[in-house]
């Protein structure tokens, strides 16, 4: 066969991918709500479409949803998600939760323009956040990005900290309050040393750039296949909620953008304001007066502790010391189960000694300071009989009991057997 020349395989093959592919209404307008398109292919609770407005899961931003109409039905759009197989790579199967359209069929499809709006700011707040965090420091590089709920994160090489957070959203606020465009385009492969990339592409060929531009050139330049405002003012507020170092040696920034931010950021001042009432002061002094509570707090938390650990002492010195060996047995009622562990330990404290602690909702407690008494061993065998769980050491075990007359019976009963 002449070289050049197709055979009716090749012809075969080649018709398959150009029936697959599906155009990208999206990259063509971001704002576009509803679009008509026909069913191309049918696969379990999937369809493909010739051309689609419904942004497929990829890059770090989740799916679209929305719906599809076609004569007399409809159905809704759950997930929408590239086609895996080779010969398919162009395709994008569409989730659907209803019937499903016949292959041939028109269909009209209409986006959830809220859930999409919401992804773009998202979106557009990563890549500007980003470039933010570059321009604090050239050290500060995104590695990955997270944008499938409401936090988002990025994960940062060159361990920024809190300080470095806020530097980044003062050079983002900036940038808001202009009101720059944000331009999408595409390129060949051989133009893009032409423009400042802030991250190398991950696609061949012609390449979907996403840029930002001020007096000074390209502010903000990514190769990029989502979806974005179209302008920066529409991303505000961008916020960073908190940081945390994860493996690698990388720093998660979780932050929020547009809408969502706003909403978490006034349901928050709201909170904050009904503490302050509650505690009496103005919001911008709710820090103050939570800190000196907790403070207060402590100081009482530190008398409760020392006036539960006199009233343990009187009643272990109150209990009957009954003879056991080379020492003595001392079985200390307590009126509450916080008395238990200081009674505990002023039983430590005391020589040749086998203590035991109950409390009325069952909790007790056994200390050994003989050489021939395992305080584990015991308290084990005595649960054992009256019910109940527990363990430890041989100086010092503690348990539930599931009655503390019955444990107490237990303890008296091998009393009276040793």
């Amino acid at each position: 066969m002449p070289s050049g020349v197709a055979g009716p395989e090749r012809l075969k093959s080649v018709s398959a991918i150009v029936h697959s592919m599906t155009q990208l209404l999206f990259r063509e307008d971001a704002y576009a709500t509803s679009f008509v398109a026909r069913v191309e292919a049918v696969q379990g609770a999937q369809v493909r479409l010739d051309r689609t407005l419904f942004y497929a899961e990829a890059g770090g931003q989740a799916a679209d949803q929305g719906v599809l109409r076609w004569a007399g039905a409809e159905a809704q759009v759950t997930d929408v998600q590239k086609a895996a197989a080779e010969e398919d790579h162009h395709g994008v199967w569409h989730t659907l939760q209803g019937p499903l359209p016949p292959i041939g069929a028109t269909v009209q499809g209409e986006l959830d323009w809220r859930r999409r709006y919401r992804h773009m700011q998202r979106h557009t707040g990563e890549h500007l956040l980003a470039q933010a965090f570059l321009r604090v420091n050239p050290a500060f590089r995104v590695v990955a990005v997270g944008m499938r709920s409401a936090q988002c994160t990025l994960d940062l090489e060159g361990l920024p900290g809190e300080a470095d957070a806020r530097a980044a959203e003062n050079v983002l606020a900036e940038i808001i309050r202009r009101n720059l465009k944000i331009k999408t385009f595409d390129v060949a492969q051989e133009e893009l040393p032409a423009f400042p990339l802030r991250r190398p592409p991950q696609v061949n060929g012609r390449v979907r750039l996403v840029g930002v531009r001020d007096h000074a050139g390209w502010w903000e330049m990514s190769a990029c296949g989502g979806t974005h405002l179209r302008s920066t003012a529409f991303a505000a507020p961008v916020v960073v909620l908190h940081h945390e170092r994860i493996k690698g040696g990388l720093t998660r920034m979780t932050f929020m953008a547009g809408e969502e931010a706003g909403e978490f950021l006034g349901e928050h001042y709201r909170s904050a304001r009904e503490a302050a009432q509650l505690l009496s002061v103005s919001p911008e002094r709710l820090i103050e007066r939570v800190q000196a509570t907790l403070d207060e707090a402590a100081r009482l938390r530190g008398e409760l502790d020392r006036t539960r650990s006199e009233l343990a002492t009187t009643y272990v010195r109150s209990a009957k010391a009954d003879p056991i060996g080379d020492g003595e047995l001392r079985v200390v009622q307590v009126d509450h189960d916080a008395l238990v562990t200081p009674a505990l330990r002023a039983l430590l404290a005391c020589p040749q000694t086998l203590g035991v602690v109950i409390a009325p909702d069952g909790r007790c407690g056994v200390t050994s300071t003989l050489t021939d008494r395992h305080a584990g061993k015991l308290l084990g065998a005595w649960l054992t009989q009256a019910g109940g769980r527990g363990g430890g050491k041989t100086e010092l075990a503690q348990g539930q009991a599931q009655d503390g007359a019955a444990f107490e019976a237990a303890v008296r009963q091998w009393r009276e057997q040793s």
